[in-house]
This record gives C-alpha cells, structure tokens and sequence, in this order.
C-alpha cells in the first residue's frame, strides 16, 4: 500500500492518473517464505531509499509487528520496532495514531 498527501500528487501524477514518482509512504505486508522476507527487507528497502520514499513499514503478520524506516539524508533507516500494543505513528501522517494490535484483528 501506498500513501501520497494532495500536495504530492498534484506533483506526482500524469494525465492518465499514475503515479511518476516516489509516495512518501510504503506499507508492505510480508508474504511467507525466507525469499520474500529478503526481496522486502533488502531489495525493496534499497529501492525505496534510492526513488525517495520518506518512511516504509514492513509489516510481519507471523511475529506480529512492525519495522518503521525513515528518511535520514539520502537512505532509509529503521528507527523502531513496535509490538503488541505499541502506537504507530508519522510525521507523515500527523494525525494519526492506533496501536499495532489494530493491524492483525
């Protein structure tokens, strides 16, 4: 899943409503399977910092938590881990908050 603020898509999308660039935010939701888990931690993590996504969640239905990446200079660096009911949220989105446990109900 992807996010981008009016602001950015006004910038971002073409005539035919794609999008041309970076979203500031990447929600990916793990797919079972070691080769999955490497593609997203490191393939799409390289990606997404070179593209200039802001923040990417990786989001593990099996351990039940969620690596928050950010922004810092040019690449994305995970700032937290958060679990069970820890509240998740962005300078991205500032006015939303919920607990983890809201992501695997």
């Amino acid at each position: 899943m992807v996010w981008v603020s009016n602001e950015q898509l006004v910038l971002l999308e073409d005539e035919a409503g794609h999008l041309t660039g970076a979203p500031e935010l990447v929600v990916e939701v793990f797919s079972p399977g070691k080769e999955n888990t490497r593609r997203d931690k490191e393939a799409k993590l390289k990606l997404y910092s070179i593209v200039g996504v802001q923040e990417y969640w990786i989001v593990d239905r099996l351990t039940k938590q969620v690596e928050i990446y950010r922004r810092d200079r040019a690449k994305l660096i995970l700032v937290t881990t958060l679990i069970s009911n820890d509240p998740i949220t962005s300078p991205i989105l500032p006015n939303f908050c919920c607990s983890i446990s809201r992501f695997f109900t």
